[in-house]
């Protein structure tokens, strides 16, 4: 999809590339960090705590992100066995990615609502043209990686946070089915309305795409953007 858009738009590539590296490196070094204040040192060897995006890149999932569309980052190591306190430790450290997406996406809506702002008459340089794309595609990007990160379903961070919120004696259950079926549910939820809408030859209800929609809505007017 990035290449496709390589060819179509060369602007909205550059611009689009940067601010994905950005977000998912901090995504990832935020998880990274805050395994390390809850006293686990393992991401840390590793070399996670880090905003070099060189050190979480994943290949494959880099270059799905550009043929696809869809894409992923190295995931960053934990031991559970040296995190204190545990439950409370481990749903910080998976909450830590969305949250740091969460912030980016609401500084970003922040200077675009300012921008917006002092352009009212539309009077400003045209150079005002490319720092609002870029503010639009930061806040666009990180509002999605924080609502599909936080949804319930193995392998993404909203899994792990339900598993450990869960009373103890539901925890086994919930854990085996993830592993077994987890995977499958995600695929399905990403590439199961495009597919579906292609075989029957009308629309086919996209859940993601609703979430997105409902998740920008709420970012938007929680930044001001829209009354």
């Amino acid at each position: 999809m990035l290449i496709q858009l390589l060819q179509e738009d060369p602007v909205v590539f550059a611009v689009l590339v940067p601010i994905l590296l950005l977000s998912l490196t901090l995504h990832e070094f935020a998880h990274a960090r805050i395994a390390l204040a809850f006293g686990d040192p393992t991401a840390l060897k590793a070399g996670r705590v880090s905003l070099n995006p060189l050190r979480h890149l994943d290949p494959i999932g880099t270059i799905m992100l550009l043929v696809a569309g869809f894409g992923w980052a190295k995931p960053v190591p934990v031991n559970p066995y040296h995190i204190r306190p545990l439950r409370l430790g481990n749903v910080m450290v998976s909450l830590a990615g969305p949250l740091s997406n969460l912030c980016l996406a609401v500084i970003a809506g922040s200077l675009l609502r300012t921008v917006v702002f002092l352009d009212v008459e539309g009077h400003l340089e045209q150079s005002v043209d490319l720092l609002y794309m870029v503010l639009t595609y930061t806040l666009v990007v990180n509002v999605c990686l924080f609502t599909f990160n936080l949804l319930p379903v193995f392998p993404l961070d909203g899994s792990h946070i339900l598993g450990e919120l869960l009373p103890p004696h539901m925890q086994g259950g919930f854990s085996r089915w993830q592993m077994k079926y987890g995977m499958i549910a995600l695929i399905l939820l990403v590439a199961g309305p495009g597919l579906f809408s292609r075989i029957l030859h009308q629309p086919f209800p996209d859940p993601l795409g609703w979430l997105f929609a409902h998740a920008m809505n709420i970012t938007e007017r929680a930044v001001g953007l829209v009354s």
